[in-house]
């Protein structure tokens, strides 16, 4: 996402008394994820506190959730202005790279060979005449690192495949594969929905069913997430590259299938290795947002007991980000409406900075 400035003058907290925790009072059962205190978990309670009161107390009310889990544990869940667990919220762009996870469980069900394999190839030809042979040179892999060279540019509407031209149509695909290239793929990264939909599509191909649905069968369900909304056009194409409305604690279960290398109770929905190039894999300095780039996430660092750790997080507008840090089994949950202002963005980087200042 280009073009993020941010405006971390605007997160101006005004300071007052700790508030209780949300993850002192839940009522757990065996059906949900286990709870465990801050003092169990490693981390500052008068350091978390206080930044639940600053969130709490922040002149912008647009701030909807947060939900930290450490060791497959629930540490915090809060939730803000009118939210509650159960709410959808629209997680703009952080369906992306929900996206890229549900790529990892086709390739897994053999719907879909490799990441080398070419976008051409992932299409019938008698369904799908007018594809342009241009997507013999794109690979899988250029679509998850928005490098396929394709005219599209989420900055530039005047580029063929901006999402202003295809968006309002009630069938996507035969406008999408017929976008032409107009550079090499793998030479550059450029910010563009028509990567992610181009995926959404091929597993709507191989699978025979709406990603919408597929993500419900063989991700959502699995996970226990039963409400969401996925918008689906006239002819059962799914927005892949946005357009999820998810809960907080649901988006954190999202991350926890990458901390546990593609596992859920005792079942493998993605290969080890998927998640392991997912979490590696590094291209394209986006500085100051993130380090890189890669497989429809974002990568950077941050500091920890003093050390710098890697992380991965998924990024939508508004400041809806979903932050993964492996070394430490740790997933980072934070919805919030911003859209558009900017300072969103930066208020979620603040919050994640701070708690991870607080382990300790």
């Amino acid at each position: 996402m280009k073009g993020f400035i941010f405006l971390l003058c605007l997160f101006c907290f005004s300071c007052s008394n700790g508030q209780k925790l949300l993850t002192d009072k839940v009522n757990v059962n065996s059906k949900e994820l286990p709870v465990a205190s801050l003092k169990d978990a490693g981390f500052n309670s008068d350091s978390i506190k206080n930044l639940l009161n600053l969130i709490r107390t922040t002149p912008h009310k647009d701030f909807r959730g947060l939900v930290l889990i450490k060791n497959n544990q629930i540490v915090i869940e809060e939730y803000y202005n009118t939210f509650w667990r159960m709410s959808i919220h629209d997680i703009r762009s952080a369906g992306k790279s929900v996206t890229a996870l549900l790529l990892g469980i086709a390739i897994k069900d053999g719907l879909i060979k490799n990441l080398d394999q070419n976008v051409y190839s992932l299409f019938s030809k008698n369904k799908n005449a007018s594809i342009n042979e241009d997507y013999k040179k794109i690979k899988l892999r250029h679509l998850l690192d928005m490098s396929s060279g394709l005219d599209a540019d989420t900055d530039n509407p005047q580029t063929i495949g901006h999402e202003g031209k295809w968006m309002s149509k009630d069938d996507w695909k035969a406008y999408l594969l017929n976008v032409p290239l107009t550079a090499q793929p793998g030479e550059k990264w450029v910010y563009a929905d028509i990567n992610a939909l181009l995926i959404g599509l091929a597993i709507e191909e191989a699978s025979g069913m709406s990603l919408k649905d597929y993500a419900q069968k063989k991700l959502f369900e699995p996970l226990g997430i039963k409400q969401f909304y996925w918008y689906t056009n006239a002819a059962n194409q799914t927005g892949a590259a946005g357009n999820l409305y998810i809960s907080t604690l649901d988006f954190a279960k999202l991350g926890l299938l990458v901390v546990n290398e593609g596992k859920w109770d005792g079942t493998q929905f993605i290969d080890p290795k998927y998640i392991e190039e997912l979490v590696g894999h590094k291209n394209f300095d986006l500085s100051p947002f993130a380090d890189s780039y890669g497989r429809l996430w974002y990568k950077s660092t941050g500091t920890i007991r003093g050390k710098k750790v890697d992380y991965l997080f998924a990024s939508g507008n508004g400041g809806n980000h979903l932050v993964v840090v492996p070394d430490e089994e740790m997933v980072v949950a934070l919805t919030s409406s911003a859209y558009g202002p900017g300072y969103g963005q930066g208020r979620s980087l603040t919050i994640l900075r701070m708690i991870l200042s607080a382990l300790e």
